[in-house]
């Protein structure tokens, strides 16, 4: 995977802060496909599964968005028993991983399953299997023991950051304490400060507060996402780069038959998006209700969308391992 720690040139790292939002925090990046180009998951299902069939699933989710609504308060954002049946479905067949901004812990508490991988701060914060032999080459692995006894990898990146973590997170609650409505997020490896909830005359105030505090910490970079900054250690990593090593973990490095799926709903599932497009195999699969430019191949249109899919891709594994045909729609 190479060492995360080696710098990225300036235009990659500031790609998504420089890109244009708008109030849902829609990119616009030129080289993306266009919106209206994008077919539905859902209506496209068989089609799908028919590029799908005799390869190895491995399916990734983003969390907020995709599993769950968007909701003011970020420690509110709960998933249904639902769609918590339907990831426990996909999991019963396939290697499923959530990579998502959160913490790791945070993903676990919302998500409370004990079969599937959790990746958190934008993939800074990895929980693996311990099966790939070429586990013990970075530094920044530790082994451990998960909540069923098996021994597992801990991957961080970024564990370095740590302590530039901690004052930053201190610098912003003290300058942000007089301004209603903002919500300063640890996610351990990364700082979210949320303005949904912040009066429109307020955000400049904000976000020049921010940006003083960062002016202080240049190994960290301000990003961008849907009603967030997103505060990040300068490191090359991202959700794609996690996206690579979940797969080499799970067993599937150069595997010449291996499938992933991601389905993801903000701008920072564009890297793994590209990762899966760049592979040729594998299906990107963007979550939203407007237009937006994108690296992936197919659409869902809300969370509601992505149970619907999750459940249906787990009743035709079972249909094609019981070779009993079942109707779809």
């Amino acid at each position: 995977m190479g060492n995360p720690h080696l710098s990225a040139n300036s235009a990659e790292m500031e790609s998504i802060s420089k890109a244009r939002f708008d109030e849902n925090g829609a990119g616009h990046l030129g080289s993306y496909n266009v919106w209206q180009s994008l077919p539905s998951a859902l209506s496209n299902f068989d089609k799908m599964m028919t590029a799908a069939k005799g390869k190895k699933i491995v399916m990734f989710l983003d969390y907020d968005g995709t599993l769950s609504q968007i909701v003011d308060d970020p420690e509110k954002a709960f998933m249904s028993n639902m769609m918590r049946f339907a990831v426990r479905e996909v999991s019963r067949y396939f290697p499923t991983a959530i990579i998502s901004g959160r913490s790791r812990d945070k993903i676990y508490e919302f998500v409370q399953l004990k079969d599937i991988y959790y990746a958190g701060s934008h993939g800074m914060d990895i929980m693996a299997p311990l099966l790939s032999s070429k586990i013990g080459d970075s530094e920044y692995q530790t082994k451990a023991v998960d909540e069923k006894g098996n021994e597992v990898i801990i991957f961080q990146p970024a564990y370095d950051f740590l302590p530039g973590i901690q004052e930053i997170l201190r610098a912003l609650k003290e300058v942000t304490k007089g301004i209603d409505g903002v919500i300063i997020e640890n996610n351990k490896f990364c700082i979210s400060v949320h303005f949904r909830c912040v009066r429109e005359e307020d955000f400049s105030t904000l976000q020049e507060k921010v940006k003083f505090v960062m002016e202080t910490y240049p190994l960290f970079h301000l990003t961008w996402g849907r009603k967030v900054m997103e505060i990040r250690p300068r490191i090359q990593w991202n959700k794609g780069h996690a996206l690579k090593y979940l797969l080499e973990t799970l067993g599937f490095d150069g595997s010449s038959d291996v499938f992933p799926m991601y389905i993801g709903d903000d701008l920072t599932d564009e890297d793994a998006f590209k990762v899966i497009k760049d592979m040729g195999k594998g299906y990107p699969i963007i979550v939203s209700s407007i237009p937006k430019e994108t690296q992936a191949s197919y659409s869902l249109c809300d969370p509601s969308e992505v149970m619907s899919f999750l459940l249906r891709l787990a009743r035709w594994r079972r249909s094609s391992s019981s070779g009993k045909l079942i109707d779809f729609n």
